[in-house]
């Protein structure tokens, strides 16, 4: 009877259940903990200028919507909404009842994948599993299909994948939906398709409280390793859900001259993740680097493809992947 009683005020109000059911976090003040996460970002935050958010306006609106009589929910809200105009798939709040995140990355663009396709029509029944890798020849040209950057990759499934395709005419590599992950799997990967030690990018760290200030670029290299390597053509399919370790993928990737990346724009994400708690136990993180080409560019917003390919929506209604398509014949 006390449980239907208790329900019956959950349905009566909403937010005074929320209440109930969501415990106050820690002796910290809502003001307290909106204060201390705003002056965090303020000071290790690596994009202000880059993305030329104005973080004092940002504070100006936010502030004032922060009660001490607030609940939790209330608060996290404004303090996600807050994060949202960084406008970056790298910054979340997580609390018990929520994760806050900015996906207009890839939202705003055509998926530009359909694995349902690309299983029945291309990899269909005869394809290997080698580790993470989906993986069969097309028309005289290898396919790989690596979804996450998370899923380890050993020196024995790359080797593999090597010496498979050595025959072929070329190699499709797509990692469209793939979120990222693990950089030790990008550069175990890529000590394949390198034969010297390759610069493809430079890092750049906050140094100090100061929003412009960053340490010198740091370049990074991609060495040889293992006693395979494939230099004969590859493409590098791509869409805007590319993201984070995948960014740095295409980017290496990128420098190599028997590459070319087809598709749509990476969807960016090229700063290392900074982590920290709140007093009332929610965490954070949000990116303390950034990422640049050889060349200075910043890849914060993506890597644009040598080839634009959007899949048809005709091609797709009669199975057929117009970019896998693409890839294929400028291999063949």
């Amino acid at each position: 009877m006390r449980r239907f009683v208790f329900l019956l005020l959950c349905i009566a109000s909403l937010t005074g259940c929320e209440q109930v059911l969501i415990p106050t976090d820690g002796d910290a003040t809502p003001v307290e903990n909106f204060e201390q996460l705003w002056h965090t970002v303020n000071e290790k935050y690596s994009f202000f200028g880059f993305k030329q958010v104005d973080w004092d306006s940002v504070y100006a609106v936010y502030r004032p919507q922060v009660k001490n009589d607030m609940n939790v929910v209330e608060l996290f809200d404004v303090m996600a909404d807050m994060l949202f105009t960084l406008r970056d798939g790298h910054v979340n709040l997580r609390s018990q009842f929520d994760v806050s995140r900015n996906f207009d990355w890839y939202l705003n663009a055509p998926p530009n994948f359909n694995y349902d396709i690309v299983e029945r029509n291309y990899l269909r029944d005869d394809y290997r599993i080698t580790g993470p890798f989906l993986n069969t020849a097309i028309d005289s040209v290898g396919y790989v299909y690596y979804g996450s950057f998370s899923s380890s990759v050993s020196e024995f499934h790359i080797d593999f994948i090597v010496n498979r395709f050595q025959n072929a005419k070329g190699l499709i590599f797509d990692v469209r939906n793939n979120g990222g992950g693990s950089l030790s799997n990008v550069r175990r990967i890529m000590s394949r398709f390198v034969k010297e030690k390759t610069l493809y990018a430079y890092w750049i760290y906050k140094s100090g409280p100061g929003r412009n200030e960053f340490s010198e670029p740091i370049p990074q290299y991609i060495e040889p390793e293992g006693d395979y390597r494939y230099e004969k053509p590859v493409v590098i399919l791509t869409n805007r859900q590319c993201f984070s370790a995948t960014n740095d993928f295409v980017l290496a990737m990128s420098a190599l001259p028997n590459v070319t990346i087809v598709g749509d724009t990476t969807g960016g994400g090229g700063g290392l993740p900074y982590h920290g708690e709140l007093p009332n136990g929610w965490t954070y993180r949000f990116s303390v680097t950034s990422t640049l080409t050889p060349e200075g560019e910043n890849v914060e917003f993506g890597i644009p493809p040598d080839v634009r390919v959007d899949i048809r929506a005709a091609d797709a209604q009669r199975g057929r992947d117009t970019m896998l398509d693409r890839a294929i014949d400028l291999l063949q």
